[in-house]
């Protein structure tokens, strides 16, 4: 009798074992960011830091978090919508802010068009959107310090390389 129950237990660890799973941990990645890097316009080559960068989302109150606000940079990563086929930017070149607290520096608008790829990456992570056919441009105003936009690789599925120049 003891050898029924020994081999009845057995039997049900074996099937419980089996039916375990691995752990379903994403590493394998995010969607990727944009990288953005600033150009001198007269001298294409150079690279030249826009001054105290401010960059919020049109819409939002909040700026975006995926660098130091007010800082002086001459390449960024921002994000784009997963969700829409646009994402517009209002960059802001020597932001600060009046006695008021209103924003003081020289606001100019970029806009982003491109199209979404969804990739199922595993269970654990889901999906990651991955864009194709990226297009951008500037707002016109009468004082724009962004002065030039080029697109340097149209397909977004990494945040190694630089997608866009913008030229100062």
């Amino acid at each position: 009798m003891r050898r029924l129950y020994f081999g009845i237990l057995l039997f049900w660890a074996i099937i419980w074992a089996s039916s375990c799973e691995k752990d379903d941990i994403c590493v394998e990645g995010d969607t990727p960011l944009l990288v953005i890097e600033f150009y001198d316009a007269t001298d294409t080559s150079t690279l030249k830091e826009v001054t105290t960068l401010r960059v919020v989302g049109v819409g939002q109150s909040v700026t975006v978090g995926t660098f130091t606000d007010r800082s002086s940079l001459s390449s960024i990563t921002i994000p784009l919508k997963t969700d829409e086929d646009s994402a517009s930017f209002i960059m802001i070149n020597e932001s600060a802010s009046d006695d008021n607290g209103s924003e003081i520096g020289n606001l100019d608008t970029i806009n982003f068009s491109y199209s979404r790829i969804e990739d199922f990456l595993s269970r654990g992570c889901g999906f990651i959107v991955n864009y194709d056919e990226l297009e951008a441009n500037v707002t016109a105003d009468t004082d724009n310090w962004i002065q030039d936009i080029e697109i340097t690789q149209s397909l977004v599925t990494n945040s190694d390389s630089t997608h866009v120049k913008i030229f100062h």
